[in-house]
């Protein structure tokens, strides 16, 4: 993710929330998966997958069936172990634009949880 001058955002959340930005960025769903524990759960687009093999395919499917950049928009830490991430992304989804919000839920430096939504 470009953090749109906003260093600082990046240094106050865990690391496994910053290396998952990075690696959408990158699109590695390689590195995606690995940040996420075995029986981890995402929920976007109003689907949950659960467990690496869902995960990886929704990484390697309908995640990964667009081109974006998304740009940082804030970032706080709501709790011992859950983190709030606004962005925005641009590029050829329908629509173009959309402000979405990513709540990480984490382990043992893990993510077992990633909720998506506007």
């Amino acid at each position: 993710m470009e953090y749109g001058g906003r260093r600082g955002i990046a240094d106050a959340v865990p690391g496994a929330v910053t290396r998952y930005c990075e690696a959408d960025a990158r699109r590695d769903p390689d590195a995606i998966v690995a940040l996420f524990t075995e029986d981890a759960v995402v929920t976007d687009e109003g689907l949950t997958r659960r467990g690496s093999e869902e995960i990886r395919a929704w990484q390697e499917g309908v995640a990964g069936q667009y081109q974006y950049t998304t740009e940082l928009l804030g970032a706080e830490v709501a709790g011992e172990d859950t983190v709030l991430v606004t962005g925005r992304l641009e590029g050829n989804f329908p629509g173009g634009t959309a402000v979405l919000k990513w709540r990480f839920s984490l382990t043992d430096g893990h993510i077992r949880d990633l909720e998506i939504a506007p």
